[in-house]
């Protein structure tokens, strides 16, 4: 096979990675039994709490409207699966920015996908394609 046709061949497979991402399916998924997984198996270490907009508020804001958009592999996984690992990532930055602010909490989170902001008591989003799932989420880092 001669290089233009490996280059040819390239260009095309990376055109349908791009538009696999384009079609990206959004999950909703409940933000507590994922948090209390994340904390009963270590992932979080439960010194930082989490409430999504509208479950929590007071406490004297750190810092206001941070966000965290972090992705994952999500080929040949399920959209629960990969969902739940990404938004673990999500957390734990939250978690370890908190901490080194000296803060306990992070209120007011928002699902914050390509900057939309999604708000749910219950729930988070998370885009699921065929390579990749992605969470972002906007939150307020807070002192109890």
């Amino acid at each position: 096979m001669s290089l233009k046709k490996i280059c040819a061949a390239a260009v095309l497979a990376l055109g349908g990675i791009a538009s696999a991402s384009a079609a990206d399916k959004m999950h909703d998924f409940n933000f507590k039994d994922a948090v209390d997984r994340a904390v009963a198996d270590g992932a979080l270490d439960g010194s930082v709490k989490f409430y999504l907009a509208g479950t929590k508020s007071g406490g004297k804001v750190i810092q206001k409207g941070l966000v965290t958009n972090k992705k994952t592999n999500g080929f040949a996984k399920s959209a629960e699966s990969s969902c739940d690992h990404v938004l673990r990532s999500a957390l734990i930055q939250f978690q370890n920015t908190a901490k080194a602010k000296g803060a306990n909490a992070v209120t007011n989170l928002v699902s914050f996908y390509r900057s939309n902001e999604t708000r749910s008591t219950t729930t988070y989003q998370c885009a699921k394609g065929t390579a990749l799932a992605g969470v972002a989420l906007k939150g307020d880092i807070v002192k109890f």
